[in-house]
């Protein structure tokens, strides 16, 4: 599961990834990212939550590099990860070399109090 929500006055986007995640849900995302992104001005924070991922196959990883491009062409300046599990990173910085085109700050925690703190700085 996908969640995802803004915080438009301060200018961030949170996309939680919860329990098994399959490349269905990352393309059906998409659309709601693209609407959410609408109401935020390029340069916006992102905190990337997959604190309650319990996976996400590497056949997720054309989609996720789509919804990156999407994500870059909105101009995100910053992405915070959160991933307690280093194991469950599935090579995010190497689909962010050639997805973020605009080459955001980039910031990996594993907790979730110490991401929203990097999204706030």
């Amino acid at each position: 599961m996908i969640l995802a929500s803004i915080n438009k006055p301060q200018q961030f986007l949170v996309v939680n990834y919860l329990g098994r995640v399959r490349p269905a849900e990352l393309k059906q995302s998409r659309e709601e990212l693209k609407t959410l992104l609408a109401e935020l001005q390029p340069g916006y924070r992102m905190l990337v939550d997959m604190s309650q991922l319990e996976s996400m196959g590497l056949d997720c990883r054309a989609e996720l590099g789509r919804n990156m491009d999407v994500l870059s062409a909105a101009g995100v300046g910053r992405v915070v990860r959160v991933i307690p599990d280093p194991t469950k990173d599935m090579g995010l910085n190497i689909l962010a070399v050639f997805h973020y085109r605009n080459k955001p700050e980039i910031i990996t925690c594993a907790g979730l109090l110490e991401g929203i703190e990097k999204l706030l700085a």
